[in-house]
């Protein structure tokens, strides 16, 4: 068979295209993808980091303006091989997190860095709001809502009785001597004859109120101060000015373009040209394409990242774990104890719920105070209890929450919550994400096996309080020559661990 060799037109021609797809990746390399920087931002640093802030390790918006890229690729693969250069920056930032060291990522590619880097340069993508009180709120009341949460609220409302009766515009129908005196010591009160305090005492079948001596003349009139101006909307109101993202300038055109060519390019060696080195090569290379695409496409089947289905209830997660400060372990409190992390009960919600049948924190435009109080009555018909009447009510039929699951393993994969919560003290946001800023919850890790190998890889062993595995750490330090013995090196790679 008589092969053909190209014609030196050919040869341009080739020559121009590769020149112009390795400039394609050259730039796009160099640019970044801010989209799929975001995502490996969520996957590998969200649960460390904020763009705006501190959190657990310093805030990464615009760290590019602060540290060269070269800089950032050493740092960010292996920070603690870097420290060991002697290079003094990465040595100040780690005796400046009081010696935490930081992950290692030796997986991520420096495209996978630079497209992080380049989310990290980016403008939010919405505009950005502020949260305005409506009216100017005085320190005093500011303090007095604080205190009144804490010592009243169980019993009391502002605007109709709970278990004691309303408190709102109570300095109206009290002196703040009688009050002071009421709130530090009722029963005192009650026994020196003062018949206001003995008529409250029997309107409420002689159930005396909690008395609180520790609280000082100050507590006392900051509780009325907040009583008597009530509760402060607030509202998510504009800036005043509309901040609109700015998209980076993207060279996905040029991938576009090379890639039209070059189909266009291997439709013509199979159509028009006589050359059959280049029909086995096309066809070669359309093979190793099509598996490439076909590989890559089932290694994402069971992949469920970013899924975030329509909860029956619109639980937000920012309210109760970010806001209030609700600890994940009282609603999820099998989580350190069982395999499973359990879903709450509505009795768990029931606890709070009893006495808080009204939204009073931050609103928007979409979910305002009726949005919110309308989802804590969804509560109330599931259990059945009577916000009026402050009791349960009698034969009624109580409908289960058919919550959505979002978090599921595959049934092949083992995996114990309080191994991980109680023996290793992983916190729940590395693998759940920043759950205390999600207003809806979402699968915020691919949750794969590659992902759960790598945290193994570069989890060291806690040893505090622990002989047995100081022993065996020892053993296994001195087996593989290192001072801090990882949770792969402990077993943690072995297949049985998770699938026997």
């Amino acid at each position: 068979m008589k092969i053909v060799m190209p014609s030196s037109t050919f040869k341009k021609i080739l020559a121009s295209l590769s020149f112009l797809f390795l400039l394609t990746l050259s730039l796009t390399a160099q640019q970044g993808d801010p989209a799929n920087g975001k995502k490996l931002f969520n996957a590998n640093c969200a649960a460390c980091h904020k763009m705006d802030k501190k959190l657990i390790g310093p805030a990464l918006g615009g760290v590019t303006e602060r540290r060269t890229n070269e800089w950032l690729q050493a740092w960010i693969k292996d920070n603690n091989a870097f420290r060991a250069t002697g290079d003094q920056d990465a040595i100040d930032i780690f005796n400046e997190y009081n010696g935490m060291p930081m992950t290692p990522y030796p997986q991520l590619s420096e495209q996978d860095i630079n497209d992080i880097l380049a989310y990290t340069d980016g403008e939010p993508e919405e505009a950005k709001t502020a949260v305005a009180a409506t009216q100017e709120v005085d320190p005093k009341v500011a303090t007095g809502k604080k205190l009144y949460q804490t010592n009243c609220a169980s019993c009391h409302k502002l605007d109709k009785k709970l278990i004691g009766p309303a408190l709102g515009g109570v300095a109206d129908r009290r002196s703040m001597e009688w009050l002071k005196a009421w709130i530090k010591d009722n029963n005192a009160l009650r026994a020196s004859g003062d018949q206001d305090a003995i008529d409250i005492f029997n309107e409420y079948n002689g159930m005396p109120m909690t008395a609180f001596p520790q609280l000082s003349d100050e507590d006392i009139e900051a509780i009325i101060a907040y009583t008597t101006a009530g509760d402060v909307q607030q509202v998510a109101v504009a800036t005043g000015e509309e901040v609109l993202a700015t998209p980076k300038s993207s060279t996905a055109w040029m991938s576009y373009i090379v890639v039209l060519v070059l189909l266009g390019l291997i439709v013509w060696i199979f159509v028009a040209s006589n050359n059959g080195f280049l029909k086995i090569a096309a066809t070669i290379f359309v093979l190793i394409l099509t598996g490439y695409i076909l590989f890559d496409s089932l290694m994402d089947i069971g992949i469920d990242q970013d899924y975030q289905p329509i909860q029956p209830i619109a639980f937000s997660h920012k309210i109760h774990a970010g806001d209030n400060k609700v600890d994940c372990q009282y609603c999820h409190s099998s989580a350190k104890h069982s395999k499973m992390s359990g879903i709450p009960s509505v009795n768990v919600c029931m606890n709070c719920h009893k006495s808080i049948s009204e939204y009073t924190g931050p609103t928007t435009s979409e979910k305002d105070k009726a949005f919110y109080d309308a989802e804590i009555q969804k509560i109330y018909d599931a259990i059945g209890w009577d916000p009026e009447t402050l009791q349960y009510k009698e034969n009624y039929e109580q409908k289960p929450i058919k919550w959505v699951r979002i978090h599921s393993l595959p049934d092949f994969a083992y995996f114990n919550h309080a191994q991980h919560v109680t023996a290793g003290g992983v916190a729940c946001q590395k693998c759940h994400g920043p759950v205390e800023e999600m207003e809806e919850m979402y699968q915020f890790s691919p949750l794969t096996m590659g992902w759960c190998l790598d945290c193994h890889k570069q989890t060291a062993v806690d040893l505090k309080g622990n002989d047995y595995y100081a022993k065996i750490h020892e053993e296994l330090a001195d087996k593989y020559g290192v001072e801090s013995v990882t949770i792969a090196q402990l077993g943690g790679k072995e297949c049985g661990k998770c699938h026997y």
